[in-house]
């Protein structure tokens, strides 16, 4: 497993993180039609190709999560993306759940699926040069008796299982167990089933002999219900995160590379910031403090592109600046002044 360890703690290197570029088919339809861009292949491919040629990716960017699509294309001039990202430095990984369905006899939570055939799908990967994954599991906390501990205990369970077959195929897992920011509850509330949802599943990462130091963790942040009349500021999330992750998760675990979820670039930034400051003052913790975003890398990116040929450098300009910003804040050295205007690529 040495070579598991090596790899998961390349990905949380110092002032690095994961850009997450993993949207399902449907997910970037909806990103792309907020652009004015047509969701086709070769609109996908030129998106995501200029993201992964800005120049000096590597400074910030350690891997990348692909989709099934996208780990199989090639770049305009016909390089695969996959070497495209090698070349910068960048580590190709890959996504490999197949998306949440309804939960049986809890209609209202779900399950992810994907378990059957992941043993020859991780196979194809490894070949096609992915050496990560991702499962994302979902815990929805809306509602008076959801998450149930039945949701939380189904998805762990699968977490696991699937972290198993990725370490058995020498694919580091990174493992995603969702607690949404859809609602208005509170941060204790969030605290309190973030707690339980972890412990949960390292119970069953532990009982499924899944090596701790050959992962990742990939958790959201301990937040306020979106729609919360007064949600916590960025000190009180890092309060909370920390002790919460401090109570649940392995020192063993190289890294953790937090999920920038329904939170907009800014919020995402100062608070992974207002994370690794407030993990400084307590005398540090046992894991890397890192990313792992898509839309907290990526929306600026989008807007500045809008599908236009033109626009690249502008747009591979605005993802440059978003990685350099969210390093900086891996780091706790973010500063409100790192807004400005973004360098030329």
């Amino acid at each position: 497993m040495a070579d598991l360890a090596a790899v998961a703690k390349t990905l949380v290197a110092p002032g690095k993180g994961i850009l997450a570029a993993d949207e399902s088919t449907s997910t970037i339809k909806r990103r792309f039609d907020a652009i004015g861009v047509e969701n086709n292949e070769e609109n996908r491919r030129s998106y995501r190709e200029l993201l992964f040629r800005t120049p000096g990716m590597g400074k910030y960017i350690s891997g990348v999560i692909l989709y099934d699509e996208t780990i199989r294309q090639k770049a305009s001039d016909g390089t695969p993306l996959v070497k495209v990202l090698t070349d910068q430095g960048v580590i190709p990984g890959i996504k490999v759940d197949i998306g949440a369905k309804p939960l049986a006899k809890s209609p209202k939570e779900t399950v992810t699926e994907g378990l059957d055939g992941l043993r020859e799908r991780l196979a194809e990967y490894k070949k096609l040069g992915a050496q990560f994954s991702k499962w994302r599991a979902v815990i929805n906390i809306e509602g008076e008796d959801i998450p149930s501990l039945y949701s939380i205990r189904v998805n762990s369970h699968a977490l696991a299982r699937y972290a198993a077959l990725s370490q058995e195929a020498g694919i580091v897992p990174i493992v995603e167990p969702e607690v949404l920011m859809d609602g208005d509850h509170s941060i204790d509330r969030c605290y309190e089933v973030s707690v339980r949802a972890l412990r949960t599943v390292f119970n069953q990462l532990a009982s499924q002999r899944v090596d701790f130091d050959g992962m990742l963790l990939k958790p959201a942040m301990v937040l306020s219900g979106k729609d919360a009349r007064d949600r916590a500021p960025a000190e009180t999330v890092a309060r909370y995160t920390l002790h919460c992750f401090l109570s649940s998760v392995p020192a063993m675990v190289p890294g953790i590379v937090f999920l920038s979820g329904g939170q907009s670039d800014g919020e995402a930034t100062v608070n992974l910031d207002a994370i690794n400051r407030r993990a400084a003052e307590i005398g540090g913790v046992p894991w890397q403090l890192s990313f792992s975003y898509g839309r907290g890398l990526q929306a600026a990116p989008q807007k500045a592109w809008s599908g236009k040929k033109e626009n690249i450098v502008a747009a591979q300009r605005a993802f440059a600046h978003r990685s350099r910003v969210t390093s900086a804040a891996r780091n706790g050295e973010y500063d409100a002044e790192m807004e400005k205007e973004p360098a030329p690529v």
